[in-house]
């Protein structure tokens, strides 16, 4: 199997790749890897999980249940669906080459899992093998923080502190020493996104095809001329704000809806997903903060959930600021809120420009459809911290704005 497959639809004339082309590519390197691994087993590969970042497929491997998750390229779906890459000749031919680096996207993940094994750090998801550009980890059951968060959201705060505790091993800046040659998954970072994505000309033009495929037209427009305005002002704020902090082994992609809690919501969590780098740990924090709000904002659980889940949260930051100098919050908070809302922008962005073909997780589906409520919510957040007004009480109107867009 050394030629790249290529599906019954591929059109070579066509600028961009298309659903059939990547997902048929995609299962058939997923049997591929599976029978090197396991060769005598059965493998039976089972429902798709949709995902804007890799294609993932559950699979039984005999009577073994696992997750295959395949990187094309080491970039998003969407970016490849988008064409970014080339056609899908161009695409095909670069995968084979990159699935064969030892430093594709997948191969340095199950490295970083294999790591926090090993220092027995936060609990991760367990490798099961990794061949071919396909990372196969054992499944993890139970519900997610944020499940926990909306169905409890008075205990949010506690919730959210208990499952940055178990990060304390990657925060502490000694751990930096052991990392060795430990390699970093840069493209998960929240600034160096930010950055790829809307830098330059090409940023400019991202922009303007916002919203132009998932919202009706007058919503489109606005949400591209909230997001040029937004990124104008982080692009500009991120030069005196970021970073602030002596670098830490910061986890990278700390989803709340990967915190998972198999063994009850007073165990252990799971976390799933690792993007481990040199950063510092507001990176964690603010990527927390940014993807608990937008579960409300996906999930619009009414305004006495929404309160309550925005009040934990500030009760989490506090926690954090606890032992700081006025001078240490007043650069964490302005930190934070720049990571935050790049977060939010770099998320649902790549929701908005998902072609149609692809489906969208159920989250991103709902921060889809109310991308308004979301650019709005930034916008009105972005301004004042780009003004530079008093830190504390930008911080407090930026959490009453995120309750407002919850309920």
């Amino acid at each position: 199997m050394n030629a790249a497959p290529r599906s019954a639809l591929a059109d070579p004339t066509s600028a961009q790749p298309n659903t059939g082309e990547v997902f048929g590519y995609a299962c058939a390197q997923i049997h591929r890897a599976a029978a090197a691994l396991w060769p005598d087993a059965t493998v039976q590969l089972g429902c798709h999980v949709p995902s804007v970042t890799g294609y993932v497929h559950r699979i039984r491997v005999n009577e073994r249940e696992l997750f295959a998750k395949h990187s094309m390229l080491g970039v998003s779906l969407v970016s490849v669906l988008r064409g970014s890459c080339g056609n899908w000749s161009k695409v095909a031919e670069g995968q084979q080459k990159y699935a064969a680096n030892p430093d594709s996207l997948l191969m340095r993940e199950a490295a970083q899992l294999g790591f926090l094994a090993d220092i027995k750090g936060p609990r991760a998801c367990v490798v099961a093998g990794v061949r071919h550009g396909v990372l196969f980890t054992e499944p993890v059951h139970g519900p997610s923080l944020t499940n926990l968060v909306l169905s409890n959201p008075g205990d949010t705060g506690e919730l959210l502190r208990a499952a940055w505790k178990q990060l304390n091993p990657l925060h502490k800046p000694e751990l930096l020493d052991r990392c060795g040659t430990l390699p970093a998954i840069g493209e998960r970072s929240i600034a160096g996104t930010f950055l790829r994505k809307f830098n330059g000309i090409s940023g400019s033009t991202y922009l303007d095809q916002l919203g132009g495929l998932r919202l009706p037209s007058a919503m489109g427009a606005e949400v591209s001329a909230l997001l040029r305005q937004v990124v104008t002002r982080l692009l500009r704020i991120r030069t005196s704000v970021l970073p602030t902090e002596h670098p830490v082994l910061a986890y990278g992609d700390l989803k709340p809806e990967h915190v998972l809690y198999p063994d009850g919501p007073d165990a252990r969590p799971v976390f799933l997903d690792p993007g481990l780098l040199r950063a510092g740990a507001t990176v964690d924090s603010a990527k927390l903060i940014s993807r608990t709000i937008l579960s409300l904002i996906a999930s619009s659980p009414g305004e006495q959930t929404t309160r309550r889940v925005i009040e934990g949260i500030e009760v989490f930051a506090t926690a954090l600021l606890a032992d700081q100098s006025a001078r240490a919050r007043h650069r964490w908070l302005r930190e934070v809120m720049a990571l935050w809302l790049m977060d939010t922008v770099n998320i649902t962005s790549t929701y908005l420009t998902a072609p149609l073909a692809l489906p969208l997780p159920e989250q991103g589906a709902a921060v889809a459809k109310r991308a308004v409520t979301v650019c709005r919510m930034v916008d009105e957040i972005s301004g004042p911290l780009d003004r530079g007004g008093g830190t504390a009480s930008v911080w407090d109107a930026a959490l009453d704005c995120a309750a407002g867009a919850g309920a």
